[in-house]
């Protein structure tokens, strides 16, 4: 590293082959992170959850109850004893057949709760993209600790190799010093 390059600079030209300025926001954060030695996991749950309005929460609800088996039968439930009070059982129905009141509530409903769904599903999506973005970070950094992994070994191996073959080099020269001592 030359005496006047930065770290941040060095480890962005070792690891990714690029020029600091060159990375993208979660790569330079990457090398920040691992330059002082801090995680760079973070619980996407807590994050995404610290910061939810009432509206967020209370979309988020609607729709966990609206996609439910618990919905799908106390609605069985309405509307089949709508119908049958409203058919069978009362002499002077509120709602005769067919049922215009009772099908204006569910417009009603549907139309309230299909935004309420999609405004939660539009949360789930940014916690999903927010979600593979912290995936991305911890696997990349991973990845950075492993090449680092290797090359430590590869160094091991070379020092290694090195001392081996010094060693080697001393046992020859000390066998010919013997055979020179020998012959003389």
């Amino acid at each position: 590293m030359a005496a006047n390059e930065h770290p941040h600079e060095h480890a962005a030209q070792h690891w990714f082959a690029k020029g600091l300025n060159d990375l993208g926001h979660a790569e330079r954060r990457l090398i920040d992170r691992l330059m002082q030695r801090k995680l760079v996991a973070e619980n996407v749950n807590d994050v995404f959850g610290s910061d939810m309005t009432f509206g967020e929460r209370l979309a988020d609800k609607v729709s966990r109850f609206g996609g439910s088996w618990t919905f799908i039968i106390v609605f069985a439930v309405i509307l089949a004893s709508w119908t049958g009070f409203n058919s069978w059982i009362l002499h002077a129905p509120f709602d005769p057949y067919p049922y215009i009141f009772l099908n204006l509530l569910l417009s009603m409903l549907a139309a309230i709760q299909a935004p309420v769904i999609m405004m939660s599903q539009n949360r789930q999506a940014e916690k999903d993209r927010l979600d593979a973005a912290n995936d991305y970070k911890v696997n990349l950094k991973a990845e950075i600790e492993i090449m680092g992994l290797h090359e430590k070994i590869d160094q091991m191996r070379t020092d290694q190799l090195e001392r081996m073959l010094m060693r080697q080099q001393e046992q020859i020269d000390l066998l010919l010093k013997l055979v020179r001592e020998r012959d003389e």
